[in-house]
């Protein structure tokens, strides 16, 4: 168990930090406003190394830990959650293909990723096939050496924006087990976007439904075998779910810090707002279930670099507490502003918004509950 960062976790830390406050915090709300996907940026931030974070090193990836990570996306998200959140979701991507691809596989596509000269989309979710990711439709028929594909993902992060989708297809029957892992160029004909859709937030990244129409996608594109991608889907999302809290966490810190400083400058009824005690125990409060929430994190973090056996019941413990205290903390925030917290200039009003998401993606919270009461109920047995 660990309490306190050493020496290079603390340096990994600062170097996100300072990263997010000169390259990302100056520009966050314009880019929410014109909707500005900062790839140009994302790519500054992969020459730190954080295109590959726990990637391994032979194809330029950072070797760094879940627990780094972690560190890494709340740090960059105290400059902005959405920037941070695709960030993170790239790494997922690439991650999949690190840990379940051919040594050609992950020498012909990492290397770029790690550096984001690609940029990955991860492709699970279609518009009947959210939280039961099972029943997901698509369909890759295998004719010869391709794959000839069929259907439609919804809610996809970066598409139209990003150059490889990392996509989970129906090869097999119904159920998980007929599920593989496509690795599919974002040029292959038959390969569509929709318009980008109008958000409550994350305005900053695109997301588009993706659309196959007949095409064909060479088998060599597979990672492992067929009928293993519902094992990848979820593998991948116990990362997901931890890195996600983190981007809330580093928002909603944001926002703590920024009423914090209101708060001293505000006065009413002849007296700073944090000099009254109701308001005083509202940001202890908040500051409180922060560090909890971190806790958790940190926790579930250094189980999963284990592969403890209970690590997925923690990564989905530490999601859906730490998402949802990363929006009631950001929302205290706003009130805490009165009036000047619902403007967009003051920023609250965006961390808000962006962080609302959290509790729905990478699977919803009300899941988070359900796999999580499984494995209590499983090892009462």
């Amino acid at each position: 168990m660990q309490f306190a960062l050493n020496e290079d976790q603390i340096a990994v830390r600062d170097m996100a930090l300072a990263f997010a406050a000169e390259k990302i915090a100056p520009h966050a709300l314009r880019w929410d406003e014109e909707k500005h996907f900062p790839v140009d940026v994302m790519r500054e931030a992969a020459t730190l190394g954080m295109g590959g974070i726990y990637i391994r090193d032979d194809v330029g990836g950072s070797a760094m830990t879940r627990f780094d990570a972690a560190l890494i996306f709340e740090a960059l998200a105290t400059g902005c959650p959405t920037t941070s959140a695709f960030i993170s979701i790239h790494n997922m991507a690439s991650w999949m293909i690190d840990a379940f691809g051919s040594d050609t596989q992950r020498h012909q596509w990492l290397p770029k990723l790690c550096s984001m000269e690609l940029i990955a989309s991860y492709c699970l979710t279609e518009p009947g096939a959210g939280s039961d990711a099972a029943a997901l439709r698509t369909r890759a028929v295998r004719d010869g050496d391709h794959y000839v594909l069929n259907g439609q993902k919804q809610f996809i992060s970066g598409a139209g924006g990003t150059d490889l989708l990392v996509a989970m297809v129906r090869t097999g029957g119904d159920g998980p087990g007929g599920i593989s892992t496509l690795v599919i160029d974002g040029k292959t004909p038959g390969v569509s976007f929709g318009a980008n859709e109008r958000k409550m937030g994350w305005n900053a990244q695109p997301t588009r439904a993706v659309m196959f129409e007949n095409a064909r996608v060479p088998v060599a594109n597979r990672l492992s075998e067929e009928g293993v991608g519902f094992k990848i889907a979820m593998a991948g999302l116990d990362g997901g779910r931890l890195n996600i809290t983190a981007c809330s966490l580093g928002g909603a810190q944001t926002a703590l810090d920024k009423a914090r400083a209101y708060m001293k400058e505000r006065k009413a009824f002849g007296k700073r707002l944090d000099e009254f005690q109701a308001l005083q125990f509202k940001l202890a409060d908040m500051a409180i279930e922060l560090e909890a929430a971190r806790t958790l994190l940190w926790r579930a973090a250094a189980a999963l670099d284990r592969k403890d056996h209970d690590a997925t019941m923690l990564c989905a413990m530490a999601k859906r507490f730490g998402t949802d205290v990363g929006f009631e903390v950001a929302n205290h925030a706003l009130q805490l502003h009165g009036g000047y917290g619902y403007l967009s200039e003051y920023g609250i009003e965006k961390i808000v918004r962006d962080l609302r998401v959290h509790q729905i993606l990478e699977g919803t919270n009300e899941i988070m509950r359900l796999i999580v009461a499984r494995k209590l109920i499983e090892g009462a047995r």
